[in-house]
């Protein structure tokens, strides 16, 4: 048998999202720690058990509320919302930018998400500035980490190879996402990520003013249109997007992301059936 290629095998792992390292040796996470001897040291001795003494007397139970519960007629707890701030820092930042490029200098000096903590650069937009066709995707991936610029791994490929089938391409839509710096190990953003980053993506709609906005995946279509149900119920309806600086309601569908069609390669038949729909859209 033939040792695997370890260039290859590194190459698995970045492609399934384990690009960070977190400590030099490997941990059995399966064994007791109290089970395994350090090396060369000498064997501990069991302990003797000490005599078990009698049971205690239950308690008589307390009359007063348990562990957290509140007192009766008192509030019951509750925490500050988490990034409370940096989203009103957000909704200040965003409101007063008036240009793409404005948003952008926006979020390079914004510190509220704590993503850009841990992401490499800044995953903002691609495309045109006047774009008809907006689409918003989930998050970065490892590559689009690495560029600085959304779809551009595999499913950006899929995505490009899409528009090209209706006549379109990225120097005719606008892509973008719900967050702009990747989440660790390609994961799914968090509801926090998501909503203090929501003020730059509808701000940078209303500055766009597409006629048709398109969200990949199910996290946007949560985000932008407010539904909760999957996409495959979604797909195949128009939605009205609307903020109150937008002066009318944007036509907006939800699709399948590109990588859960690289996943699923059935489901292909049906995001044709919905660019068609996008491309007749455009037409009216």
């Amino acid at each position: 048998m033939t040792e695997p290629d370890p260039h290859a095998v590194l190459q698995w792992h970045l492609d399934a999202g384990a690009d960070e390292a977190i400590g030099r040796e490997p941990v059995d996470r399966l064994s007791r720690p109290e089970a395994v001897p350090k090396p060369g040291a000498a064997p501990v001795a069991a302990p003797v058990a000490a005599p078990v003494a009698a049971p205690a007397r239950p308690a008589a139970p307390s009359k007063g509320p348990g562990p957290g519960l509140p007192l009766k007629g008192a509030a019951p707890p509750t925490l500050p919302p988490a990034g409370e701030a940096a989203v009103r820092s957000a909704v200040e930042q965003a409101g007063a930018a008036s240009t793409i490029e404005d948003l952008r200098q926006a979020l390079e000096g914004f510190d509220g998400c704590a993503l850009k903590k841990t992401a490499t650069n800044l995953v903002f937009t691609d495309g045109h500035a006047e774009a008809l066709v907006m689409f918003i995707g989930e998050a970065p991936g490892a590559e689009e980490d690495r560029q600085g610029v959304p779809f551009v791994g595999p499913s950006g490929r899929l995505l490009d190879a899409m528009l090209a089938s209706i006549g379109l391409d990225r120097t005719k839509v606008l892509i973008s996402n719900t967050v702009f710096w990747r989440p660790p190990g390609n994961r799914t953003p968090t509801p926090q990520e998501a909503g203090v980053c929501q003020p730059f993506v509808e701000r940078l709609i209303e500055i766009v003013d597409p006629k048709i906005l398109v969200t990949l995946g199910g996290p946007a279509a949560k985000s932008l249109l407010g539904e909760t149900q999957g996409v495959g119920r979604l797909r195949g309806r128009w939605f009205s997007y609307q903020t109150p600086r937008l002066s009318h309601p944007i036509d907006a569908t939800a699709m399948f992301h590109p990588a859960y069609l690289l996943r699923t390669p059935a489901q292909k038949r049906a995001a044709w059936q919905d660019l068609r729909a996008i491309r007749r859209k455009l037409l009216d």
